[in-house]
């Protein structure tokens, strides 16, 4: 078993020795989260003792996130009215893995937008389908992965379209060719030869 926050098996102790009515209300909202089952008793029993040991897993994963991000430390009965009122979420964070193709249409605009800048001309038909094709690939063997908890989210992973077409279109001869000289157009004009 993870270790627990201190902090957290403080507020245990002391709740084993709290009034009834503070026991029920704590038990009530471990069961508005659906972590407490059973009859609420006022009474600190095993069924309420193993509810805050559940809790306390995603008090301390807020609480970790709160000292790497600088942000307040939640205190625990503050954590279990938060999750109470929230029915069930405990603050343990959650990954979700999405793969984002783009349309053809989506990916059309910026590879012409990319083919302007680079090759000083729009891509034909063949060329547009090649790179819509190598880039839905790269979209496919590289998911967004997103870790959501509370207060927090966080996304990693995926491609960047226009990074990805640049470097694909940039590596071209055409492109290199088409670099240059622009390179040899600017030197000139700075030299005082195109003007």
């Amino acid at each position: 078993m993870a270790k627990q926050d201190t902090s957290f098996t403080d507020f245990i102790q002391g709740l084993s020795k709290a009034p009834e009515d503070t026991i029920v209300k704590i038990s009530q909202q471990l069961k508005d989260a659906k972590l407490y089952k059973g009859k609420i008793t006022g009474k600190f029993d095993v069924k309420l003792y193993n509810a805050l040991i559940e809790a306390s897993q995603g008090y301390k994963g807020v609480n970790l996130f709160a000292e790497k991000f600088g942000t307040p430390r939640v205190s625990p009965i503050d954590y279990l009215q938060q999750i109470g009122m929230e029915g069930g979420e405990t603050g343990e964070p959650k990954t979700t893995v999405s793969t984002y193709v783009t349309s053809p249409s989506q990916t059309a605009k910026l590879l012409n937008t990319v083919a302007e800048d680079l090759l000083g001309r729009q891509l034909t038909k063949a060329e547009k389908n090649k790179y819509t094709k190598l880039i839905n690939e790269q979209q496919k063997k590289q998911p967004s992965v997103t870790t959501a908890g509370k207060g927090f989210s966080s996304t990693r992973g995926g491609i960047d379209e226009q990074q990805f077409i640049t470097e694909q279109i940039g590596a071209t001869a055409e492109a290199k060719t088409n670099q240059a000289s622009d390179a040899y157009t600017i030197l000139m004009q700075e030299l005082g030869g195109l003007r």
